[in-house]
């Protein structure tokens, strides 16, 4: 067992323990004084409040502070007494003054200029006894929104960050960024306080620090370089939300002066993933969602990345809001981490009580887990999520039916009789998206040339499909259906005209005849479905006069786009008739109208959440933003030595040898004082002080000097009679005590 770790770990704890009790503390006489007597304020009780502000008496003037501070809690409007409150910020009771600062904190921007008449009782209350008069003292100061004062600000905030107490260092360190808002001309000023801050071993200052140094001067990065490591060992220290801070500081200072982790990942890199990991446990979502989860996210190596999945799963019912949170993060985390979520699908089902948000986000979350061992219960699930009264979570679940479709082939039969059973529904918006999701698919295969039933079954053929939605066109009412009628080579020819589908004039006729009433993506697509049928049937004069109908419908239409496509296609179109019809016109014409457009119309797999950055706002608001992305990685990495300090450098080793000449056996003297060597400066001497030690030599020199002199001196002793060595010893040990006392004296000297 490592006793060096436990006592270290142990001293760490007992100073952690002792700064967060005195924070958590530092109110303890408000709170144990208040009463719930000071919620209930009647107006004459009100009104006589600044009667009790401008009395003589303590009592009187802390009653009235409690019932403001109660107002206030309340949500009421009390900046009528301002001027009555700021007369008592000097006063003599501790107790006043700390209600009269939380009062000043909530309304000193909105009157700075009669705050600004006590700012030498605010600059007195800096020297304070008592740290939080001192911390709300700065507070207020920083709170004044004056550029005015920006100077006097300066100084205090210098002040402050040199305070004995963590929480005044800490309240210098939120004092920087306001500073900063008011004038930026004081930034080299800030920066160089922030680089004292940055020395400071609280854990309870040092999260603020961080978000600080973020306000202020967040691209010097370099003034980290020697603070790296030591911020890294605090993270554990810090409170949550300074975790937060210091974890988002970090990731971006890795990034930006570590290189990228590969098989050997870099020893520093590998000091913050190693810190940061027992964040994982934190209760906090904050912590262990947005920080500790972003930083494995974009630090760690591949291997290591999939970790951060069930500290968010655990996180998933935390709460409706984080739930949300969590949500946007593992739908961006799916990208890459499908196949380590996939097996906790079970967790991110939809729940009766979820809200609307929440339902569409585990819907798309489920669709990118899809797995060919999963499939059949997502499946069902995606079924039942389609009968539901939200159209754009039906949206959603139909549209995953359709990409288990594609990407598992076996499901295919599954998944097309599912959406053919929504056709027959009496939902308009199941009916809808099923259709678009089938259209999607009957293109796919027919790209793809597959012409052939799926396992056999005749009503899963593109035609089959095809022909059932055109039967059904009168009862499918929405404005993104469209069908598309493209013959190729080698279809089988219908019963009806010849070379085309016996249901497709039909369509076009119930189509052009409430062409008018329809909106303008449907006409397009009867437009283009009349100019296909007659290229495929020109000698029909029934398809002659309904797409010659149609056009000029078009020619008249409200809508630009509408007008624009009938002009284009009765160009098109002129000549392909049955008295002057040519060969190679008819060919062109066909190539342009069925071979014109490539590629699926419509990819049902994509979404925006693809392009949003894992761990922040954006994710979850949906709103990209350029100050959310982290920069990428270097090549090579900064010097690692950029990053030592005191702390790393290697202690001198302690010289248990001498010379051989020093090593010859002395006499053991009736002292029998250790030989202790010792550095010459003054930290060494200091620390042999306080371990009760002595040094009796001030270097090497000066102890072999010594050595040889006591060995000449016992050389004489041994040739002298018993009771001249006694004579002689006790003259050697008055001289010995002398050289003692003048080598101390130079060595304290």
């Amino acid at each position: 067992m490592d006793f060096n770790s436990l006592a270290e770990n142990a001293s760490r704890l007992g100073a952690r323990l002792q700064e967060t009790l005195s924070e958590q503390t530092r109110d303890l006489n408000i709170a144990r004084a208040s009463s719930s007597a000071y919620l209930d304020n009647p107006e004459d009780k009100v009104r006589n409040i600044k009667k009790q502000l401008d009395s003589n008496s303590d009592r009187e003037k802390l009653e009235a502070m409690k019932r403001l501070i109660a107002l206030i809690s309340k949500g009421r409007n009390v900046s009528e007494f301002f001027p009555q409150v700021v007369k008592n910020v000097a006063s003599h009771n501790i107790e006043v003054r700390k209600l009269v600062y939380i009062y000043l904190l909530r309304y000193a921007e909105h009157e700075p200029e009669t705050a600004l008449l006590s700012i030498n009782t605010f600059q007195k209350d800096l020297s304070d006894s008592s740290p939080l008069i001192r911390a709300m003292a700065l507070r207020l100061l920083s709170g004044l929104n004056m550029p005015v004062i920006a100077s006097i600000l300066v100084i205090a905030i210098k002040k402050a960050a040199s305070d004995i107490s963590p929480y005044v260092r800490k309240a210098a360190a939120l004092a920087l960024p306001k500073c900063y808002n008011l004038d930026p001309s004081h930034q080299p000023e800030l920066i160089q306080v922030l680089t004292n801050l940055l020395r400071d071993r609280s854990p309870l200052s040092i999260g603020s620090v961080a978000a600080a140094f973020t306000a202020v001067c967040p691209t010097r990065l370099d003034l980290l370089h020697p603070h790296y490591r030591r911020l890294c060992r605090t993270i554990i220290d810090a409170d949550e939300w300074g975790q937060v801070d210091l974890l988002n500081l970090l990731t971006r200072y890795a990034r930006t002066m570590l290189a990228r982790p590969t098989e050997e990942v870099d020893a520093d890199l590998r000091l913050l993933l190693n810190s940061a990991e027992p964040l994982f446990q934190s209760q906090n979502p904050a912590v262990g969602c947005i920080g500790c989860c972003q930083s494995f996210y974009y630090l760690a190596p591949q291997s290591e990345v999939p970790k951060i999945v069930l500290p968010l799963l655990r996180l998933l019912h935390a709460s409706r809001e984080a739930e949300r949170v969590v949500l946007a993060y593992l739908l961006i985390a799916a990208r890459t981490l499908s196949h380590a979520i996939a097996p906790h699908y079970a967790r991110c089902l939809v729940r009766a009580d979820d809200v609307r948000q929440t339902k569409v986000a585990k819907v798309r979350l489920l669709r990118a887990l899809i797995t060919p061992e999963t499939h059949p219960a997502l499946l069902r699930e995606f079924t039942a999520y389609a009968e539901d009264a939200d159209d754009a979570l039906v949206a959603d679940s139909i549209q995953a039916i359709g990409y288990c479709a594609r990407i598992v082939p076996e499901a295919t039969q599954h998944c097309l009789s599912a959406l053919m059973g929504f056709i027959q529904s009496k939902h308009d918006s199941i009916v809808a998206n099923a259709v678009i999701v089938l259209k999607s698919l009957v293109q796919i295969r027919l790209q793809q040339q597959q012409y052939v039933p799926v396992n056999g079954d005749p009503t899963t053929s593109p035609l089959s499909i095809i022909a059932r939605l055109a039967w059904r066109i009168d009862e499918i009412r929405h404005r993104r259906h469209a069908l598309r009628a493209e013959r190729r080579a080698g279809e089988r020819v219908g019963k009806g005209i010849e070379g085309i589908a016996e249901w497709a004039p039909d369509v076009l006729r119930k189509s052009v005849k409430v062409f008018m009433e329809q909106p303008p993506m449907v006409k397009l697509q009867t437009l283009t479905l009349a100019a296909k049928l007659l290229v495929l049937s020109p000698t029909n004069r029934t398809l002659a006069l309904l797409t010659r109908h149609a056009l000029a419908l078009a020619r008249y239409d409200q809508s630009v786009d509408v007008r624009d496509r009938g002009r284009m296609l009765s160009a098109l179109l002129v000549g392909v008739d049955a008295s002057i019809a040519s060969p190679w016109r008819t060919a062109g014409v066909r190539m342009i109208l069925f071979s014109g457009k490539l590629g699926v119309a419509e990819d049902i797999s994509r979404h925006d959440d693809d392009r949003l950055p894992f761990g922040t706002l954006s994710a979850v608001t949906g709103k990209e933003s350029l100050e959310s992305h982290l920069p990428d990685w270097l090549e090579e990495g900064t010097e690692s030595s950029l990053r030592d300090s005191e702390e790393d450098m290697p202690t001198a080793p302690v010289i248990t040898q001498i010379s051989s000449q020093a090593s010859v056996a002395r006499p053991i003297s009736a002292r029998a004082t250790p030989v202790v060597l010792s550095a010459s400066d003054s930290r060494a001497s200091s620390f042999s002080r306080q371990n009760g030690t002595k040094s009796n030599w001030a270097d090497l020199d000066k102890f072999y000097e010594d050595a040889n002199e006591e060995e000449e001196e016992t050389e004489s002793e041994e040739s002298e009679d018993e009771s001249e060595e006694e004579d002689e010893s006790g003259e050697e040990e008055e001289e010995s005590e002398a050289e003692d006392e003048s080598d101390d004296g130079r060595i304290h000297r």
